[in-house]
């Protein structure tokens, strides 16, 4: 190829990281959601020993990865260490990771579960074991890679790469300890007060160290994670049956999974047509770039959804946006349609809408957490 014919494949064939994941002839999903991580179609990767697909959906593209492992009943994958840190979130199957600094260094290993997270930091060597003989195991992972590809190009920096060094070990030596409640700074305007500092997060649809969000309306609660010596960030919403969500928006990236609960979420640009997105447990779905959004739970139990934060260059420093009223839709302020649809699909299901008719009034609301019942 010329070098101006190069030059020109640069601006026609989209980011360093597109043509990467293009070479290696797997599946990769585009579109607006993943209806179901355990089952969205995967092809053998012969060098990882394991079925995978990659994942690049609309407000994905050039910020962060999502890729699907397949691990098959009773494997052990070979080692990998990648350049930039990397969660895991485990969609389906028990197993164990073994994680590692240097070669003959400490070993150390933990079990997973479904809806475990867990994250692997950069320039550690780790290998994914299914623990069942039985089934596959599917694990979701996220990372910035696509980002750092931009920067250096070639992929082998990232991957196996044998010269690279990972960050200095914990004062205690234990990667893996349990997560632990950490006090936001002074200053920090976030009404949830706390994060919870951890590299392993054994079931996020039993946990329920959870903060009171009222920000974003229906009763709900949320839980702020955050991963040592890592700029990687999540966090877990988790609101009542019958009720939804306020609308909002922000930046590109953020990959979110749903661990428990059945609805639906709706995106849209200002001026445009909604896109809808039915969801249920593990499927996945991005909010596009200052998309707004808007999250409805339709089943009898509370609902979570699971937040993969992009890079903090592209949420902010929190969760606060500077003109509220710009980027949170209150629910008076809402299209009637979102209501009005809400309200239909739960009459589908023979249900009633629990959110109390005040929200829709009064602008000063303090949401009450509803009882339950029709």
């Amino acid at each position: 190829m010329s070098s101006w014919a190069g030059a020109v494949a640069l601006f026609t064939k989209g980011f360093a990281y597109d043509r990467w994941i293009d070479s290696l002839g797997l599946p990769i999903h585009t579109g607006f959601f993943i209806d179901d991580l355990r089952t969205v179609p995967v092809a053998p990767w012969e060098e990882r020993e394991c079925g995978s697909a990659f994942i690049q959906l609309s407000g994905q593209e050039g910020v962060s990865e999502a890729r699907v492992s397949e691990i098959p009943p009773g494997a052990t994958l070979p080692p990998l260490k990648m350049g930039v840190d990397e969660a895991i979130y485990v969609a389906d199957g028990m197993g164990l990771t073994t994680v590692w600094a240097e070669e003959g260094g400490k070993k150390t290993t933990f079990e997973w579960q479904t809806r475990s997270l867990f994250l692997i930091p950069r320039n550690y060597t780790y290998q994914l074991s299914n623990a069942r003989g039985h089934q596959t195991a599917r694990l979701l992972h996220y990372n910035y890679l696509p980002l750092a590809m931009s920067m250096i190009q070639e992929p082998e920096f990232f991957v196996n790469n044998p010269s690279s060094k990972p960050p200095s070990p914990p004062a205690n030596g234990e990667l893996y300890n349990e997560a632990r409640a950490i006090d936001l700074p002074a200053g920090i305007a976030d009404s949830r007060g706390k994060f919870w500092y951890g590299n392993f997060f054994p079931d996020m649809l039993a946990w329920d160290r959870l903060e009171n969000l009222q920000s974003r309306g229906a009763g709900g609660q949320s839980v702020l994670m955050g991963f040592p010596n890592s700029e990687m960030s999540a966090h877990m919403s988790v609101f009542p049956p019958r009720t939804y969500k306020k609308g909002h928006r922000h930046g590109p990236g953020r990959v979110i999974v749903i661990p428990g609960g059945e609805g639906f979420s709706v995106m849209w640009v200002e001026g445009t047509e909604q896109v809808l997105v039915p969801w249920h447990e593990a499927s996945m779905f991005v909010p596009p770039d200052r998309w707004f959004h808007q999250h409805f739970n339709l089943g009898g139990e509370p609902a979570r959804y699971l937040a993969l934060h992009p890079m903090r260059q592209f949420i902010g420093h929190g969760e606060k946006v500077e003109d509220l009223a710009k980027d949170q839709i209150e629910y008076h302020a809402e299209a009637p349609w979102m209501r009005q649809h809400f309200e239909e699909e739960l009459a589908k299901r023979g249900l009633t809408s629990l959110m109390p008719p005040e929200v829709y009034t009064d602008p000063s609301y303090v949401w009450k957490a509803p009882s339950g019942g029709d």
